[in-house]
């Protein structure tokens, strides 16, 4: 019999509820990491039958899996809780059955996230909810994988460095055959043994502790292990590519600054299956130290857990410092007010309310191309940016002339609610140096490289089908490896979208006074020749950097060089992006020179 108080039948009627909410939930995400195993198992396959236009499908089709199947969770609970008194009574008694049913799983830490996606959308949450998430903002624990041989598998030398790496390449047991296995054996023994010399002083090693599962990433699989020696250790990767001849070793990366490359945050994600991943990014975070468990975690193929990895991160560091968000370092946007953290190296982007001439765009439409950038392969060139709603801060944290400027620019974003400061709305971006700043403040030989990889970067992209729009230094940076990344959006286009042209000739001298073109000039109208202007150096900046800049990329400033990028853009006729430097290849194509390629650029990916 009911109580009209809530007495015993209707706290039964509550707990079986409850049970329903994480019971519904938990098959949700059963299902969810069952269609992520599935479509990371077929990259093996996509490899093994060089199937390179199945590998983008599949890569699309990732990156729609999770949000696609919390939103049918979240229309299967809603009827749960839609009408019971107390909803959030119900939803707590979900929260600790659902916490039992994952308690042994391996992938908890995914499973924790994709309930708190859920319960966020089913309750609307602004800032942090600790009545109905689960929510933990300390310290965690995470396998390094030190003791589990089914993980990884240990190779030693027993004659010499080359046999091992043979039984290396045997175990990874790919499914087509090597084109020259002995000499990719002994190549790649060669690079191993001189990074033993140099850096070591010894050809010692203890061995070699290789990952089963292996990682692929456009026409690429990874082999990823650590090196160690005593009580040192160094990551070695082992690149391999499906060539008509068979399969080949490209090269070896045995630095950890090369391998923090091929993990970069301005990388698309890898496709690798394993059962726990975080033990996968355990082992990781063993080789890269300086990676965050929220870059790790996306790289693998898991945005959603890095969100939330930074999430944690974020609000862990407000609790153990005093520093105030302010403007970030560089030349304000028109489009974006941007702000950071300095001691958190992460910039915070939000659209502004309105935007003054000459920007014509929207704020749907900026929405639109920084979802382009999440679902593009970004080639080593673009800054990844997390998309964040409902953030709430203490309102101290804030410098007060910074919170001032973003109520009144960004209003529709920013509000104040008591002593908390609530974002509706938000990117978040690694920092990374503007390029314009840079090139002051630093050598003119740093300078000069600087400005050379810009050129290379706006090639990347190009070769990626991507046009910047905005060619200024500004809205470009330079990473802590010295690769230059573009990181402003709101005017980036698809470069088959461009229409590419000369400015017409005119024999009225009157007509180059003009403050207006004499010519008609249409939407998607771009004009090379007048690149110079937009990719001005800054004053102050030697004149060397420019000259240097224009021996190698002067190309950039005719419209015949874009439209033959156009032209093999329409052929699929493209480049094939590496995420580390072409000298660093073992074969290298012959137009490859440095300085000469249209890839080798030390960042592409």
């Amino acid at each position: 019999m009911n109580d009209p108080a809530g007495g015993p039948a209707d706290q039964r009627t509550d707990e079986r509820t409850g049970q329903q909410i994480a019971d519904t939930i938990l098959a949700g995400f059963v299902e969810y990491m069952a269609s992520f195993r599935k479509v990371s198992r077929r990259a093996s396959t996509h490899f093994t039958n060089r199937e390179w236009g199945d590998r983008e499908h599949d890569a699309n089709q990732r990156l729609l899996m999770h949000r696609s199947t919390v939103l049918t969770v979240v229309e299967r609970v809603r009827p749960l809780v839609d009408g019971v008194a107390d909803r959030r009574g119900v939803w707590r008694a979900g929260r600790s059955h659902y916490r039992e049913r994952i308690a042994d799983r391996s992938d908890f830490g995914l499973a924790e996230t994709f309930f708190n996606s859920v319960t966020r959308r089913v309750f609307t949450t602004i800032g942090v909810d600790n009545d109905v998430e689960l929510r933990w903002f300390g310290a965690t624990t995470i396998s390094r994988g030190e003791g589990r041989a089914e993980l990884f598998t240990t190779a030693t030398r027993v004659r010499d460095t080359a046999a091992m790496v043979r039984e290396i390449l045997e175990v990874a047991a790919f499914d087509a055959p090597w084109a020259d296995v002995e000499d990719d054996a002994r190549r790649a023994a060669a690079r191993i043994d001189s990074f033993l010399l140099e850096e070591w002083d010894s050809l010692s090693a203890d061995g070699i502790d290789m990952l089963r599962p292996v990682f692929y990433r456009n026409k690429g699989a990874y082999l990823v292990g650590r090196l160690r020696q005593q009580n040192r250790v160094t990551p070695i990767v082992i690149p391999v590519v499906h060539a008509d001849d068979g399969l080949r070793v490209d090269t070896v990366l045995v630095t950890e600054s090369h391998a923090s490359r091929l993990f970069s945050f301005t990388r698309s994600h890898f496709f690798v299956e394993w059962s726990n991943p975080s033990e996968l990014v355990g082992f990781l975070k063993s080789l890269l130290p300086m990676k965050s468990l929220a870059e790790l975690y996306t790289a693998v193929g898991f945005p959603q857990h890095g969100k939330t990895s930074l999430y944690r991160s974020l609000y862990r560091h407000l609790d153990h410092s005093h520093d105030k968000f302010v403007r970030t370092r560089g030349t304000p946007g028109m489009v974006m007010a941007v702000f950071t953290l300095v001691s958190f190296n992460v910039v915070f982007k939000i659209i502004k309310d309105r935007f003054d001439p000459p920007k014509n765009t929207t704020r749907d439409a900026v929405k639109r191309r920084y979802d382009l950038v999440y679902n593009h392969d970004r080639v080593g060139r673009m800054v990844e940016a997390w998309e964040f709603e409902n953030l709430s801060f203490d309102r101290d944290r804030f410098d007060p002339e910074l919170l001032d400027e973003l109520l009144e620019t960004a209003a529709e974003s920013v509000r104040v609610v008591g002593d908390q400061v609530v974002i509706r709305h938000v990117y978040s971006e690694r920092q990374v140096y503007p390029l314009n700043l840079y090139l002051r403040e630093m050598s003119t030989e740093k300078a000069v490289a600087a400005a050379i990889d810009w050129g290379w970067a706006i090639k990347d992209l190009a070769a990626a089908n991507v046009f910047p729009g905005d060619l200024f230094t500004k809205n470009f940076g330079v990473t802590r490896h010295a690769n230059v990344v573009f990181y402003d959006y709101d005017e980036l286009m698809l470069l088959e979208e461009c229409r590419f042209r000369a400015i017409p000739q005119t024999e009225d001298p009157a007509d180059e006074m003009r403050s207006e073109p004499w010519f008609s000039v249409e939407p998607g109208d771009v004009f090379p020749e007048q690149f110079p202007t937009f990719m001005a150096f800054p004053s102050d900046v030697s004149s060397e950097v420019r000259r240097r800049f224009d021996e190698v990329h002067a190309d950039l400033y005719s419209a015949e060089f874009w439209k033959g990028v156009q032209d093999q853009l329409a052929r699929r006729d493209l480049p094939d992006f590496y995420p580390y430097s072409e000298r660093l290849r073992f074969r290298r194509s012959p137009s490859s020179d440095a300085d000469t390629s249209a890839v080798e650029s030390g960042a592409c990916g």
